[in-house]
């Protein structure tokens, strides 16, 4: 018998709300998409042009390490930030806002005449295009019903990524002439101005709360509520938000994409170009393991109601490392066996997106889930992937890229998949608690 939505996530047997379907939402969802292929964690492109930056500004594996891991730290403090700034004003205006100031960045990166300039104005990139990270996907969540979450994530982050893989062997044509790197940098900028342009024009706010059929706030995209230190601490009452928020620090996954394609040109003798190949089958199974976990989940929720996503989160886990250990730890003479290899690392990957997300918004409330994605999107994520882009160059200056690969894609992966056990006793009660509140807000809205 099939469940429906709001019991599927929660394990309860109360009356479901009515779905709501929110207007013009599939067509803010492609609006979101455009800044966040520059930048995102999953496969920021600058990591496909870094072997000719390394060649150009006389740069190894630990100066990557370092530019990706000081970008990431100052997006930790600038995510929060921007999300305050978004209740203070609209979540249009920082989405526009962070868009472009990102381009201005990027493209300012592309004159930098040496590694300090570089490392600048790219952390002020990272900083600005950030802030649309957390209320991009707030709004996804406000314009899907939960049932309906899994799939809007998967269409979300399957064009982000997709198209960042696709367009990074695009970029590394760039790198065939000494100073190409600067054309690439330069395109990654005007691709945030062109994305800011069309928030402008194209995105309708839907409000918040908007497909809970529940009144949290009022229209138009403000969020009065949950932006100062105390509201924010308080989501870390919620067991399984805190859960997800440690397990996001054991994501060891969030190495592959940075140290890709170094790995193959330091590791395994393939040119930049011949290395960036390999990014197109992982565009393509990211594709496939993102669209098929959103077509999956709601089939899984139906038949496991209360477990079916944390199941699925702990498979995600198990599977890439069992992969990225085969894939990384032998060696291969065809870079088309690296491409088979980096393809169902990258279905492994794209499992991920369309069960966390949903996860997040089922144990918190309307009016907290632009905050706690800011948290978990720009704190605890980007934190995890600076230690992570940090200390993985330095280990791979140390002992190889192929040790660091073992020990973060691999070891710590496996013990991420066991801590996710945790989630089997507090995720169904956390998510009922969420439904129960919401159910008591429309029956007061009803009445009223």
């Amino acid at each position: 018998m099939t469940t429906s939505s709001s019991t599927v996530s929660s394990g309860t047997d109360s009356q479901p709300a009515p779905p709501t379907r929110v207007p013009h939402r599939w067509r803010n969802l492609f609006t979101l998409t455009g800044a966040t292929v520059v930048d995102s964690t999953e496969g920021g492109m600058l990591s496909t042009l870094f072997p000719s930056i390394a060649a150009s500004l006389a740069l190894d594996s630990s100066h990557l390490g370092r530019l990706s891991a000081v970008a990431k730290l100052a997006s930790a403090p600038a995510g929060p930030a921007w999300a305050w700034l978004a209740g203070r004003t609209s979540r249009k205006f920082v989405l526009v806002t962070t868009s472009v100031l990102g381009g201005v960045f990027g493209i300012a990166a592309g004159f930098a005449d040496g590694y300090l300039q570089l490392l600048v104005l790219n952390t002020l990139m990272s900083a600005s295009i950030i802030g649309g990270a957390p209320i991009a996907n707030a709004v996804i969540m406000d314009s899907f019903e939960d049932r309906r979450r899994a799939q809007a994530t998967a269409f979300f982050y399957g064009i982000v990524n997709a198209t960042g893989n696709l367009l990074g062997p695009v970029l590394a044509l760039y790198t065939r002439s000494p100073d190409g790197w600067r054309y690439g940098l330069v395109t990654m900028g005007a691709i945030c101005i062109v994305a800011g342009v069309a928030q402008a024009v194209f995105f309708k706010d839907p409000g918040v709360g908007a497909s809970d059929s529940t009144p949290a706030e009022p229209t138009g995209g403000r969020v009065r509520r949950a932006q100062n230190l105390r509201a924010s601490l308080a989501l870390f009452r919620i067991r399984s938000y805190t859960i997800m928020m440690i397990s996001r620090l054991m994501s060891g996954h969030l190495l592959f994409m940075v140290f890709g394609v170094q790995f193959l040109v330091t590791d395994r003798g393939f040119d930049n170009a011949t290395s960036a190949i390999v990014l197109v089958p992982a565009g393509v199974g990211y594709l496939v393991g993102i669209f098929g976990s959103g077509w999956a989940l709601p089939i899984i929720d139906d038949r496991f109601p209360a477990v079916g996503r944390v199941a699925f989160l702990q498979a995600a886990q198990v599977v890439f490392a069992v992969v990225a250990f085969f894939g990384t730890q032998f060696g291969y003479t065809s870079i088309v066996v690296y491409g088979v290899f980096w393809f169902l690392m990258s279905v492994a990957q794209g499992m991920n997106a369309p069960v966390n997300r949903p996860i997040i918004a089922s144990v918190v409330l309307p009016e907290s889930r632009g905050q706690a994605f800011a948290i978990f999107i720009t704190v605890f994520e980007t934190l995890g992937w600076a230690f992570f882009t940090f200390v993985g160059g330095e280990l791979a200056v140390a002992i190889g890229m192929q040790g660091a690969f073992l020990w973060f894609l691999v070891v710590l992966m496996l013990v991420n998949a066991a801590f996710l056990s945790l989630l089997y006793r507090t995720y169904p009660r956390d998510a009922r608690h969420v439904h129960e509140i919401l159910a008591a807000r429309r029956a007061v809205a009803l009445k009223g």
